[in-house]
């Protein structure tokens, strides 16, 4: 029988008392009852719009169909068609405002809970299936990915998956990308991204880490020395940004991707840790995205007694997702909205001693068509923070564009790319955030699954 509920069935969570103190998964999972019950939500709409919006064209209505069923296996199976990545994106995609924002379910109510029913189905395989999917028979060509985050990932599964020797190339010493450097384990807990990067394995995909490309080797030398035929960059936009204000070169101020590298990667919130980071009190992390989000949930985690969100728009102009706001509300983090910091103070042996910051009106849209945020007149005050993160964006690093000869660029970095991926280099493909800027894993993994494609028109000769 349908369920005709006009709430999704909710997700299960730690207490936001007991979370705000550990680093374990903030969101517990469906039940297989809570699944099946949540399907039966589904219309099954013939033009399935929520296929629309998502980025790699999964089966939405047919994955759920099966969820319904109590096949979960056979979801699994529907849903790994076009992602390679599921369990991952059950976790951190923005499905709000992509798939579920086109439920019909959600005009008269909430729309079905399609993360959540994806994150479940590959959990359940991964919790009660141990067999790892056989390699494809070898097609004779070879392509080599740079960088091992989500549209790297994505590239290499899909190219594996239709035969190519692929094999991934990552500077740092863990495959993953952002998956393992950037998001906390309270959100996307390690084991399974390495679980999912175990599959791509078992398809054939090298990995090898401690590679610099740039630096260690060429992309020129990839291709005339190593024999790739084509190359996918998937380098990701690791390259902090800064506001340029007074004292950001103080002890106990952090770019939000040194912070959750040290947390995330190298497991700084340890007792035991080999590589420590400052535990401070109270802490100001600026920006409004996911990024600053994690950024202040991880300083809770950490011990600090305030954390503090500074943001120089409004509530309804944050970036992050609403269920991060959400979380981060709930753990205790307070929200500093339509402030805007102008210096870091100097404190004691060069540590941080507050942070300057003005009020900030909202006047006439910019260019982006959110309203401009305006300076409001004599409201200076000092934030009592001993500690500031900034988590106002990145960019691609430069390393690669530098290293390799005709690669075009925009003036902010990104590498300039056609609707195929195709560069300015003949059979060099690019994608994700080393093309866009810093934006969604789903979007990656929908731009290295567009670059594979080509890749294999190009060497096919289709």
């Amino acid at each position: 029988m349908a369920n005709m509920s006009l709430k999704k069935n909710p997700m299960p969570h730690q207490a936001p008392e007991v979370r705000a103190r550990n680093f374990d998964e903030v969101a517990l999972g469906y039940t297989p009852e809570q699944a099946i019950d949540e399907a039966k939500r589904c219309l099954n709409c013939k033009n399935r719009p929520c296929v629309s919006g998502c980025p790699v064209n999964i089966a939405i209505p047919e994955f759920i169909a099966l969820v319904a069923e109590g096949d979960f296996e056979g979801a699994y199976e529907v849903i790994t068609r076009q992602s390679s990545l599921p369990a991952v994106c059950g976790r951190v995609c923005p499905q709000e405002t992509q798939c579920e924002s086109k439920c019909v379910r959600g005009i008269k109510g909430e729309p079905v809970a399609i993360g959540r029913l994806e994150r479940f189905v590959a959990d359940y395989h991964n919790k009660n299936c141990n067999t790892l999917p056989e390699a494809v028979k070898s097609n004779g060509h070879k392509v080599a990915v740079i960088g091992s985050g989500p549209s790297g990932l994505a590239c290499a599964g899909d190219l594996a998956k239709k035969g190519y020797a692929v094999t991934v190339f990552e500077a740092l010493h863990v495959a993953g990308g952002v998956l393992v450097y950037g998001i906390p384990e309270f959100r996307l807990p390690k084991a399974i991204v390495a679980k999912e990067i175990e599959t791509l394995k078992a398809l054939g995909v090298e990995v090898r880490t401690n590679t610099v490309v740039g630096k260690t080797i060429s992309i020129d030398e990839l291709m005339k020395e190593e024999g790739f035929e084509a190359v996918f960059i998937g380098s990701g936009a690791g390259l902090p940004r800064f506001m340029g204000i007074e004292g950001e070169n103080l002890k106990g101020v952090y770019s939000a991707n040194e912070f959750l590298t040290r947390i995330n990667l190298m497991k700084a919130y340890r007792e035991d840790s080999k590589t420590p980071i400052f535990r401070a009190k109270k802490v100001a992390v600026c920006g409004g995205g996911n990024v600053a989000m994690d950024a202040a949930r991880s300083a809770l985690r950490l011990g600090a007694d305030e954390v503090y969100i500074v943001y120089r728009r409004g509530e309804s102009e944050l970036p992050a997702r609403a269920e991060e706001v959400e979380h981060a509300k709930e753990e205790g983090v307070i929200f500093k909205l339509l402030t805007n910091p102008t210096r870091i103070i100097k404190g004691e042996n060069g540590f941080v001693g507050g942070m300057e910051c003005v009020e900030m009106t909202l006047g006439e849209p910019d260019a982006s068509g959110r309203r401009r945020p305006v300076v409001k007149e004599g409201s200076e005050f000092i934030l009592d923070v001993d500690c500031v993160i900034m988590a106002i964006g990145t960019s691609p690093n430069p390393l690669i564009k530098s290293t390799t000869d005709g690669l075009a660029t925009e003036k902010w970095g990104g590498i300039i790319a056609d609707e195929t991926g195709l560069t300015s280099r003949e059979n060099v493909y690019a994608g994700g955030d080393a093309v866009t800027g810093a934006a969604t894993v789903i979007l990656a993994m929908g731009a290295g699954k567009t670059a594979a494609d080509a890749i294999d028109k190009k060497l096919n000769k289709q």
